[in-house]
């Protein structure tokens, strides 16, 4: 036969087939998946230039290989996003250049927490760099490394420059001041960016596919039906407050034995939740965790009354109508 006698025809068939192949299976389908595969509604624009260039700096420093962006249909991810992640959620997202095809950085496994949308769970920027330059100093049982070199010492600081309020016992060098460079900053504008789209069309979009039995919460003075308290501090509140409420020397204050958390003052304590808070310069700015979250007046309520009654705390419960009050004066 010609084809196998002769090896210009037999290659040249074969690369046909193969280039064929490549379109009919791989290019066209794709093409025509593009075409149906629109972004949400309401879906967050295109990045800036900023969070685009933090995108580079989440590659390069190999991020992905501990960190998912992708919120799996079972109950233990519930925690990582409004809902399970869905294919329209990527649609976004582009090429990083021609040779390149790393636009969605889903992951493979966690070694650390699922980023979908962590700029919704942690939206200050100083808790990024504290957390950045020292993890253990955000968070006492962290297992990431250290990310030093995106920072620089300085005994003064320059104009422009972003100090870090990292507490002392951290420091290699002490009484220096700790600078992030203009990577550590533009890592951080990518990580504030990463923001879960809520999906109106519930029919669309499934709950999550395990449900769990919900825990009994009448418990509420007055015999309100409230949330639970020490599930939403540990989801917005615990990654700098801890667990313990104990807080970080230097960079986070403490809510045990806090006069705010235990004292009369509820307009204060409202504010500080839904508006955020910078008054000390020994502690990172906290920023307006209710308002970014949505709370409620029911969620505001609920916290409150967590901080208040936990690790030896022992002030009074408030109720939801006089956070209600509180909520209505301050918008």
């Amino acid at each position: 036969m010609m084809l196998l006698n002769d090896h210009r025809i037999l290659f040249g068939s074969a690369l046909a087939l193969f280039l064929f192949l490549t379109f009919y299976i791989a290019i066209i389908p794709a093409m025509e998946n593009q075409k149906i595969n629109n972004p949400l509604p309401r879906q967050a624009k295109v990045l800036t230039n900023a969070e685009r260039a933090g995108k580079m700096v989440y590659i390069e420093n190999g991020c992905v290989a501990c960190h998912t962006q992708q919120v799996r249909s079972v109950e233990m991810d519930n925690v990582f996003g409004k809902r399970p992640s869905i294919a329209a959620d990527f649609a976004i997202n582009r090429r990083t250049d021609f040779w390149r095809n790393t636009a969605n950085l889903m992951g493979t496994q966690r070694a650390g927490p699922d980023l979908t949308s962590v700029g919704e769970r942690q939206p200050s920027a100083e808790w990024h760099l504290i957390h950045l330059f020292q993890p253990r100093a955000a968070i006492e049982a962290s297992i990431m490394p250290s990310y030093e070199f995106l920072f620089i010492e300085r005994d003064y600081l320059q104009p422009g420059d972003v100090e870090v309020k990292v507490p002392q016992k951290f420091l290699k060098n002490k009484g220096k001041k700790i600078v992030a460079t203009q990577k550590a900053l533009l890592l951080v504008a990518y990580l504030k960016s990463l923001k879960q789209t809520d999906y109106t069309d519930k029919s669309i979009v499934p709950d999550f596919l395990y449900k769990q039995a919900k825990k009994d919460q009448s418990g509420a003075p007055g015999g309100e039906n409230l949330p639970n308290g020490g599930e939403l501090f540990t989801a917005n509140c615990a990654s700098c407050h801890q667990a313990n409420g104990e807080g970080v020397p230097g960079a986070f204050p403490p809510l045990k034995g806090s006069p705010v958390a235990t004292g009369g003052d509820l307009q204060l304590y409202v504010t500080i939740i839904m508006k955020g808070y910078d008054p000390r310069p020994e502690f990172a700015t906290m920023p307006p965790v209710g308002t970014n979250a949505n709370f409620t007046a029911e969620d505001v309520t609920a916290i409150i009354n967590h901080e208040r009654t936990s690790w030896g705390n022992n002030a009074k419960k408030v109720t939801l109508d006089e956070i209600k009050v509180i909520m209505e004066k301050i918008k």
